[in-house]
């Protein structure tokens, strides 16, 4: 079977990027009988995995440029995108993301995955404006109408997509995600202690770690409002929140947060914001930390948290969308809502090491259980359905 595939998202630093990067990875290394052609927007600045064709369609602007902002993906753009797909002499196109779908005028049966509903669950939240929200819903109508079926990430995105975009059950699949393999426990104590050093983490910090986007869904502002709260009943805890703080990626809230951050100086020199970090360095921070938090409204999978399980680290997880899912026996949980939940969570886990020692422990088995190798083989099975309901 031959399988063409977007890759819009290639070049992206995480999320749909590394999601669409990883599973094209572990596809590739499989000896099934599947033949990949990757359809690049513009030239990827990474390298597709040895063995997988090559198309690139030249668009005037990349996902990533459309993605900023306010903007939006041209028409003439998605035009070339479909054209060149439907060249392709392919048994089945692909989509990793419904977020970089365009329309393409071929009877070639279609496969689309929408990661979560987050969009239509919070439009205030992610839309800067009510027209971008509208052309959301017509893609997303489109994207419905040309799927043969439907993939996502979890479960709990399983149902959201039945219930909120009306999609039958029965024309969903589920894959899964894993962990890229620099996330991993490690043992060198300079190493760490390098880490640290570099992001001015004193040697007895005990470290809450944030890593993701800004946008307001995220719920970031509410973490940095819990610290005072932190603060008090463990006064050497420090917040270090990873992520772009150039408000170039989407529509954030990156102002809002440092202002948070700043409001009270006792908190303020206790919350450090790094940019984006590399993977290597990411994972060191990881290691480096008593727990991750993910405050989020809502999230389809949660990839920096199983990022965190396989370090070791554990995981302080909103009780929303798939994060229960994900997190399991690996973490604590609170009501995302609540900044005094939010709190005493982190202030548990700060205090009882005995607990941070066993959800540790139940945090690297957990993790060992969720493989982009097994992302490839679910994925492979929704190929095969795809093509086969013809």
């Amino acid at each position: 079977m031959h399988v063409a595939i977007d890759a819009s998202a290639w070049d992206n630093d995480r999320g749909f990027g590394r999601f669409t990067r990883s599973l094209v990875a572990a596809l590739a290394a499989r000896d099934t009988g599947f033949r990949y052609t990757l359809l690049f927007d513009r030239a990827p600045e990474r390298a597709a995995p040895e063995g997988v064709d090559v198309v690139v369609a030249g668009a005037g602007q990349s996902m990533s440029e459309a993605s900023s902002g306010t903007s939006a993906r041209a028409g003439a753009d998605m035009l070339t995108h479909s054209r060149a797909a439907a060249r392709l002499d392919c048994d089945l196109f692909f989509f990793p993301a419904s977020y970089s779908f365009y329309p393409i005028l071929s009877r070639v049966p279609k496969l689309v995955c929408f990661h979560d509903t987050i969009p239509e669950r919070f439009p205030d939240l992610v839309f800067p404006t009510k027209r971008n929200f509208r052309l959301w819903q017509i893609k997303t109508w489109i994207a419905k109408a040309q799927a043969r079926r439907i993939l996502t990430v979890s479960d709990a995105s399983a149902a959201d997509l039945s219930q909120i975009l009306r999609i039958p059950r029965d024309r969903i699949d589920v894959t899964t995600e894993g962990a890229y393999e620099a996330f991993r426990p490690i043992e060198d104590a300079a190493r760490i202690a390098a880490i640290r050093d570099r992001h001015g983490i004193a040697e007895d910090d005990k470290v809450l770690l944030y890593i993701g986007g800004f946008n307001r869904h995220k719920n970031v502002l509410r973490l940095i409002e819990a610290m005072p709260a932190v603060l008090a009943a463990e006064p050497l805890a420090r917040l270090v929140i990873v992520g772009r703080t150039t408000g170039a990626r989407f529509w954030d809230n990156v102002d809002e947060l440092k202002a948070g951050a700043s409001r009270d100086a006792r908190t303020s020199d206790r919350i450090t914001f790094t940019g984006e970090i590399s993977d290597e360095d990411m994972a060191e921070l990881l290691n480096a930390s008593h727990a991750l938090v993910m405050p989020s409204l809502w999230e389809g999978f949660g990839l920096p948290a199983l990022e965190a399980m396989a370090c070791g680290t554990p995981v302080l997880s909103s009780d929303r969308g798939s994060l229960p899912e994900v997190v399991g026996d690996a973490g604590l949980f609170f009501d995302p809502e609540d900044t005094g939940a939010l709190a005493a969570c982190a202030i548990q886990l700060l205090s009882d090491e005995v607990l941070h020692g066993r959800l540790s422990a139940q945090a690297l088995a957990r993790a060992s259980t969720f493989t982009w190798e097994k992302s490839a083989e679910l994925t492979e099975a929704s190929f095969g359905r795809t093509v086969a309901k013809g």
